[in-house]
C-alpha cells in the first residue's frame, strides 16, 4: 500500500483501508470458524460501503473545492482516490479468492448455494411458488429505455440488471431494472435431496429464474441479468438557515442523503457491455467514479445474517457472566452506592446498565436521572427503563445525538417518543456532536442529595455490546460525579461556554481541556525520560490520526519513552524510525469482538494515571465532540485495566504490527498461543470464583 514517504504521518484513508484489509485477513482465517469467516466478508463490505460513503464523498467534494482543499491534506485529493481506487480493487481480488474458497468449503460442509440454472424439479417448483406468494407483490420491474428520467437508485439496495432478447432476433435487446427487495430474506432454504444437506438460493436468483412470468407480456424468449449496486455521498450537509430547527433541517438532509452524488459503481464483470455502458452513462458516472467490476454477489453486507442453524459447528460466542460483586442477587444499585464497579463487555453481562435504571426509575427515593445517546438499539431496554422513569414522576432528561451517522432516523423516532412520555429531549450542542457516554442519577436519602451513574468507552446499546469490547464504569465517586453533573450543565446551557468543563478535575472532557490534559501527560513522561526517570505509555484506542499528537508521541519516542500501541482502526503515525531511542511496539488487534474501549496509561513516575474514554486521538473527537474521560483512582479497576492491557500487548495470534507500510504482518513471538480475547475471558471469569475484598478502592 503506497504512503508518501515525505509525509509527517501516513493517510488516513489508506490507513483505514489497511483497517479493513485486517478485517479481510479474519474471513481468509481457516482457523475461525466458517459462518464467522462468511461473517467478516460481510463486515468487509458494510465497512467498506460506509467508507466510500463518507470519506471517498468528501474526497470527492475536496476536488470540487479546489485550490481551498489543499490545506486539508499533505497531499492531492486526487492522489489519494487513485491509491484507494487502486487498493480497494486489489483488496476486490482477495476478497472474490477468499469468497471462492469459503464456497467450497461450504461444500464440504454439504451446504450448497444454488443458481437458478441449478435447481432440481422439486426446487423449481418451489422457487416458482415462493416468487409467487412471497416475492411478485414486493418487486416493479422498471423498463428503463422507456423512462425519459433514469430512476433515482437506492444507495442500499442491490439491483438486477435485466437483458432481453428474442432468438431469431439477437440484436433487437430490451433493457429493465429490478430492485431486491430489502424487506424479505436474501436467503432463501429450499428443499433438499438429502436430509443431511442444506440447499440455499439467494432472492436475486429467485427472480432471475421467473424472469420469463416476470416479462411474458414481451414475448422474449433469452435473457441474461446481472446485479449492480451504486453507493451514494452520505455526508450531511446541514445548511446555515436561522429559521430552520435543527430537527427539520436533520429530516431534509436525509431525504437528500437518499438522492447524493453516485462515489462508486459496482458491477458484475460479466455484465452485458451494452448494459454496463448503458448504466454508466445515464448514472453521469466516469472512470474516476470508482468503477470497480466484482463477482456475481453484491451488498455482501447481508452475509452478517447468513443462516447460523445450518453449520454442524456453530461457531457460537462464549456466555457472557455477571460481575463477582453482583452475584449475591444484590439489587445494582445497593452495590454501587458502596463500591466502584466496572464491566467489561462483552465478556460481562450487559444487563446491570439496564438494571441500574430500571431500579432508579421505580426507587421513590431517586427524583432525577440524566443519560446521554448516540447509538441506540432499534427497541433499546435503556429506552424503555427511561420512559418507565418518566410514568413513575422522575425528572428525565436525555441527550440524544441526531447527528449520529446512520442512526440519524432512528434517533428522530427515540426522540418522539421520549417527548410524548414528557421526558426532556435535548438535541446537542450547535456545531458539536455529544459523543460521551455518561448518566447522572440524584436520590435523596437522609434529607442528602447523593449522586450515582456511570462513564463508559461504549454506547448504551444492548445489541452491540454482545459484540463490542468495551468499559463501563458504575460509581458513586463524589469527585466522578461532580465531574458528570458539570458535563451535563455544560450541555444543558451551552451558550455559556465552556467554564462548567474547565471545572472538571476527575473526568476530563473535550472540546479544548481533554487535548491539553493528554499533552500535559505526554510532556510529563518526555520530561521524566530526558532526566533519566522511567517513562512509557500504554495507550489504546480505536483511531489515532491527529497529526499534533501524533508529533508529541515522535518526541516522546526519540527521548526514549517506551511506547505501547492498540489501535484497532486508523493509524497514521509512523511507528518506525531510526531516531526513536526505543522501538515503538504498535499493534492492532481484530478478532471476534469489535475492540472499541479507549485505555490510556501514563507511567507518571510510578504514580500511574490510568483513563477511559470515549475519545479516539482524532481533531474531531479532541475538537468537535463532547467527549468524556475517566480518571481511574480505584486499586482494583486500575490493575485490571493494566492486566487487560498486558494481555493484549502480550497477542500472538490475532494482534498485527501496525509498521510504517501498513503491511498487516501478523505478530509472531515464538511463544506459547496468546489470543486475547480468549485470556481476557479466562482472566474476568477467574475473578467470578474469587472472593473479591470490597474493602479495596471502595467509595
Amino acid at each position: 500500500m503506497n504512503s508518501d514517504k515525505k509525509n509527517k504521518t501516513i493517510f488516513r484513508d489508506v490507513s483505514w483501508l489497511s483497517f479493513n484489509g485486517r478485517v479481510l485477513q479474519e474471513a481468509a482465517d481457516s482457523t475461525v470458524p466458517l459462518r464467522e469467516r462468511i461473517r467478516f466478508l460481510g463486515i468487509f463490505s458494510n465497512n467498506l460501503d460506509e467508507f466510500f460513503r463518507v470519506r471517498v464523498a468528501t474526497l470527492r467534494r475536496m476536488i470540487s473545492v479546489g485550490e481551498k482543499s489543499k490545506m486539508h491534506l499533505e497531499n492531492n485529493a486526487q492522489e489519494i482516490l487513485d491509491d484507494i481506487q487502486m487498493t480497494v480493487l486489489n483488496q476486490q481480488s482477495e476478497f472474490i479468492r477468499i469468497w471462492e474458497n469459503i464456497f467450497a468449503e461450504l461444500k464440504n460442509e454439504k451446504i450448497f448455494i444454488v443458481k437458478e440454472n441449478e435447481l432440481n424439479k422439486e426446487q423449481q417448483e418451489f422457487v416458482t411458488k415462493y416468487y409467487e406468494d412471497e416475492v411478485s407483490t414486493n418487486i416493479i420491474p422498471l423498463m428503463i429505455e422507456s423512462i425519459p428520467n433514469f430512476p433515482s437508485l437506492r444507495d442500499k439496495s442491490i439491483y438486477l440488471a435485466v437483458v432481453m432478447w428474442k432468438k431469431e432476433s439477437a440484436l433487437k435487446r430490451k433493457y429493465a431494472l429490478i430492485e431486491i427487495p430489502t424487506v424479505l430474506n436474501r436467503f432463501v432454504l429450499l428443499p433438499s435431496p438429502r436430509p443431511d444437506e442444506h440447499h440455499i438460493v439467494l432472492l436475486e436468483d429467485v427472480i432471475r429464474f421467473n424472469l420469463p412470468e416476470i416479462f411474458s407480456f414481451f414475448g422474449y424468449d433469452q435473457y441474461s441479468s446481472y446485479i449492480f449496486k451504486v453507493t451514494r455521498d452520505a455526508e450531511i450537509d446541514i445548511d446555515n438557515d436561522i429559521h430552520t430547527s435543527i430537527i427539520q433541517k436533520l429530516e431534509k438532509a436525509l431525504k437528500n442523503r437518499k438522492k447524493g452524488k453516485p462515489v462508486r459503481f459496482v458491477y458484475d464483470r460479466e455484465m452485458d457491455p451494452g448494459m454496463l455502458e448503458y448504466l454508466i452513462r445515464r448514472l453521469n458516472l466516469s472512470k474516476r467514479d470508482n468503477l470497480i467490476p466484482g463477482g456475481r454477489i453484491h451488498n455482501f453486507r447481508d452475509f452478517m445474517e447468513f443462516p447460523e442453524h445450518i453449520f454442524k459447528v456453530k461457531g457460537q460466542r462464549r456466555k457472557h457472566f455477571d460481575h463477582p460483586l453482583l452475584q449475591e442477587g444484590e439489587r445494582v444499585t445497593d452495590v454501587v452506592m458502596k463500591n466502584d464497579l466496572m464491566l467489561h463487555f462483552p465478556y460481562h453481562s450487559f444487563s446491570p446498565l439496564i438494571d441500574l435504571l430500571r431500579e432508579a426509575a421505580i426507587d421513590p427515593e431517586v427524583t432525577t436521572i440524566k443519560v446521554t445517546g448516540y447509538r441506540l438499539a432499534s427497541q433499546s431496554k435503556i429506552m424503555n427503563a427511561l420512559v418507565n422513569a418518566v410514568r413513575n414522576g422522575k425528572q428525565v432528561t436525555v441527550l440524544l445525538e441526531l447527528r449520529a451517522r446512520f442512526d440519524e432516523e432512528a434517533n428522530l423516532e427515540w426522540k418522539e417518543r421520549l417527548e410524548e412520555e414528557g421526558a426532556r429531549v435535548l438535541i446537542g450542542v450547535p456545531d458539536m456532536k455529544i459523543h460521551a457516554k455518561i448518566c447522572l442519577i440524584k436520590k435523596r436519602m437522609h434529607d442528602k442529595t447523593v449522586q450515582y451513574g456511570f462513564v463508559s468507552t461504549g454506547n448504551l446499546n444492548e445489541r452491540t455490546a454482545r459484540i463490542y469490547a468495551d468499559h463501563c464504569l458504575l460509581t458513586s465517586n463524589k469527585e466522578i460525579m461532580t465531574d458528570i453533573n458539570r458535563i451535563f450543565n455544560f450541555l444543558e446551557t451551552p451558550r455559556l461556554g465552556t467554564e462548567y468543563l474547565k471545572a472538571c478535575t476527575v473526568v476530563i472532557p473535550s472540546p479544548e481541556i481533554l487535548r491539553t490534559k493528554i499533552y500535559e501527560h505526554i510532556e510529563n513522561e518526555i520530561k521524566n525520560a530526558r532526566n533519566g526517570k522511567p517513562a512509557a505509555m500504554t495507550l489504546k484506542m480505536n483511531s489515532l490520526s491527529d497529526e499534533s499528537l501524533i508529533m508529541k508521541l515522535n518526541e516522546a519516542a526519540k527521548v526514549g519513552v517506551e511506547l505501547n500501541l492498540i489501535v484497532r482502526g486508523i493509524f497514521c503515525m509512523r511507528s518506525e524510525s531510526k531516531k526513536y531511542l526505543k522501538p515503538v511496539n504498535a499493534i492492532s488487534i481484530v478478532d471476534e469482538y469489535l475492540e472499541h474501549a479507549r485505555v490510556w496509561v501514563f507511567h507518571n513516575n510510578g504514580k500511574e494515571k490510568v483513563y477511559i474514554s470515549s475519545a479516539d486521538w482524532m481533531v474531531r473527537n479532541l475538537d468537535h465532540r463532547v467527549e468524556a474521560s475517566c480518571l481511574i483512582n480505584d486499586v482494583q479497576i486500575k490493575q485490571e485495566l493494566k492486566d487487560i492491557l498486558d494481555i493484549q500487548l502480550n497477542d500472538n495470534v490475532k494482534a498485527r504490527r501496525l509498521n510504517n507500510e501498513l503491511s498487516n504482518e501478523y505478530v509472531n513471538s515464538g511463544k506459547k498461543k496468546i489470543r486475547s480475547q480468549v485470556e481476557t475471558y479466562k482472566y474476568l471469569y477467574k475473578k467470578t470464583q474469587t472472593p473479591v475484598n470490597v474493602e479495596i478502592g471502595s467509595n
